[in-house]
């Protein structure tokens, strides 16, 4: 259990708002893709309802794009990697995905040479593909969640335990279910229906959050 042992608000302001976070923050590197969308929400809404604020590479540009990303891994306590997607896609040029991978690498490089304080979860959906898949963590938990909302909660839960007022599952469900017509009201808003652009990310978690507040009170 190497992460036990041993999270763009705008161009010039993720890293500030990192290290405003501290302790509470986590790097979601987790796929964007429409199948995913209710698994996305559920990441946000279980990280918030935790306690603690997620943070994501949505909005980051091209240029220097992988400096960006480990920066804003570097001021994140936790890291939560998703690896249900590395797989071989549809299109013309099939090939498999290796972004989750390749910021897991950056996660446990961090870990081991930067900052022993930084925890990384390895998620995947399916018992036993991510032994396979990248067999290197081999000996790591690897938390199922089965491609179900309930899944990433339940496992959440299990990853990120919490000394006080642990989220409950039904807490969880209830605040999952109450940002979801808050979600479609802030796409209305925005003009969009991607879910994945950097300010409605930004909207959503911050609905999040107020609806955890309001559910389980302040911790």
């Amino acid at each position: 259990m190497p992460s036990r042992r041993l999270p763009r608000r705008g161009h010039t302001s993720f890293r500030s708002r990192g290290r405003q976070s501290g302790v509470k923050a986590v790097f979601l590197n987790i796929p964007y893709d429409h199948k995913f969308k209710h698994l996305y929400l559920a990441y946000i809404v279980g990280v918030s309802a935790l306690g603690l604020v997620p943070f994501a590479t949505l909005g980051i540009p091209g240029d220097r794009r992988l400096d960006r990303i480990f920066s804003l891994m570097q001021s994140c306590k936790y890291s939560i990697h998703d690896l249900s997607r590395v797989e071989v896609d549809t299109g013309p040029l099939r090939t498999p995905r290796f972004n989750m991978p390749l910021e897991l690498g950056l996660a446990i490089a961090w870990q081991r040479v930067g900052s022993a304080s930084h925890s990384w979860f390895v998620f995947e959906s399916q018992l036993r593909r991510a032994e396979k898949s990248c067999s290197d963590i081999s000996g790591t938990d690897i938390y199922i969640h089965a491609a179900e909302v309930r899944g990433v909660f339940r496992q959440l839960r299990n990853a990120l335990v919490r000394p006080n007022n642990q989220p409950t599952m039904p807490q969880m469900i209830a605040i999952y279910e109450a940002l979801k017509p808050i979600v479609r009201r802030i796409l209305r808003n925005a003009g969009t229906n991607d879910v994945y652009e950097a300010q409605v990310f930004s909207e959503i978690s911050l609905a999040a959050q107020q609806l955890s507040s309001k559910h389980l009170g302040e911790s």
